[in-house]
């Protein structure tokens, strides 16, 4: 049975999403990763796929969502859980059923940049800073490590980049 994965943003539209992509293309059959937000923003950002499509990751089915519907009777259970962005690293979070292992690995929000080539440079650098932590944490040996060490793992990740 794989992991499971909740990349937690603000408005659900960007960083989360390049998170959901990442996790689930490198940790394919390994992992499953979702995204949603605190307060979505009901659509994803556009240059957020295409900067996940210039780099052949697909993400036909994302979408902008809250994070109560993994909160919900019924919702996946979720064993690590990534937050990317300052303002959902603060916020009050719902209690997570199973109480999964929490991380901060906060970026920079590439969304609102002008002019777009600007938008479209930060998205890129939004994108490798998630795949080099995304990459590092599916190195981890996961299956033998207890929750402390993964959690600890996952803040020297975040803090080493």
């Amino acid at each position: 049975m794989p992991f499971t994965v909740l990349v937690l943003c603000t408005g659900n539209s960007a960083r989360s999403i390049l998170g959901e992509g990442l996790f689930n293309h490198f940790g394919a059959r390994r992992v499953r990763a979702y995204s949603a937000g605190s307060k979505p923003a009901g659509q994803v950002n556009p240059v957020a796929l295409e900067t996940l499509a210039n780099h052949g990751i697909a993400v036909a089915d994302a979408r902008s969502k809250s994070w109560d519907e993994f909160a919900a009777p019924g919702a996946p259970p979720i064993d690590f859980i990534f937050t990317v962005c300052g303002n959902a690293a603060a916020e009050t979070c719902p209690v997570w059923p199973g109480h999964p292992t929490t991380a901060h690995w906060g970026i920079p929000d590439p969304a609102h940049i002008e002019p777009l080539a600007a938008r479209r440079a930060a998205f890129e650098a939004a994108y490798q800073a998630l795949e080099r932590r995304v990459r590092a944490f599916l190195a981890l040996p996961l299956e033998t490590l207890d929750r402390a060490a993964i959690a600890a793992a996952a803040r020297r990740i975040h803090e080493g980049d």
